[in-house]
């Protein structure tokens, strides 16, 4: 099989600790509670802050929050297990985007780990686009509207949920997972019934 996957909250342990600083930011600098959705994914979305704001944050704790991260429990045994099974992985991340050196930083953290992935692609704004070009069988991404985006143009998705994340009704494009044995679990019954 081919597997689309995102870095952060996905390989990456990141989005738990940009959620973290998102909090000091806006306790400890912005001196108030700027929260407005506790479900969405991104800080521009959770966050009633000003442009200023959110670039004030960017150039503050982005590379901060990568330098921190780890990889995501679970994930370099299953990955291991998978690759020895023969399937690829392509790595389809806006990572690098916002600031270059986050794509340098996660480059180091998977080289640490020995984690060789078959193909990149970074900076990505349309993750759809590059899915259907690389005709990936599954895509792991931990972004609800990037899931539903995916679903509804018929690519199969794990939804990697963090818990107060928006909840997503499972159908056959979505699958959701919460921890690397539940994506090894739901690979494992995809890949038997490609090949029955």
């Amino acid at each position: 099989m081919k597997i689309g996957i995102d870095l952060d909250g996905v390989v990456i342990d990141s989005e738990t600790t940009f959620r973290t600083y998102e909090e000091i930011f806006d306790i400890d600098t912005l001196k108030g509670n700027h929260l407005i959705n506790k479900e969405e994914p991104k800080f521009q979305a959770r966050y009633n802050w000003t442009e200023e704001w959110q670039k004030e944050f960017i150039e503050k704790y982005f590379l901060t929050v990568s330098k921190e991260s780890n990889l995501m429990s679970g994930f370099i045994g299953v990955y291991n297990l998978l690759k020895k099974q023969g399937h690829e992985f392509v790595v389809i991340t806006a990572r690098g985007g916002f600031i270059k050196e986050m794509k340098e930083d996660a480059i180091r953290l998977l080289d640490e780990n020995y984690i060789k992935f078959d193909k990149y692609y970074w900076k990505v704004e349309d993750k759809l686009e590059i899915c259907k070009n690389e005709k990936v069988d599954i895509m792991i991404d931990d972004d609800w509207k990037i899931i539903k985006k995916l679903a509804d143009n018929h690519v199969k998705t794990l939804y990697f949920r963090d818990t107060n994340l928006v909840k997503l009704e499972e159908n056959e494009y979505i699958k959701e997972v919460n921890n690397w044995g539940d994506i090894y679990r739901i690979i494992k019954k995809e890949y038997e019934k490609q090949i029955c």
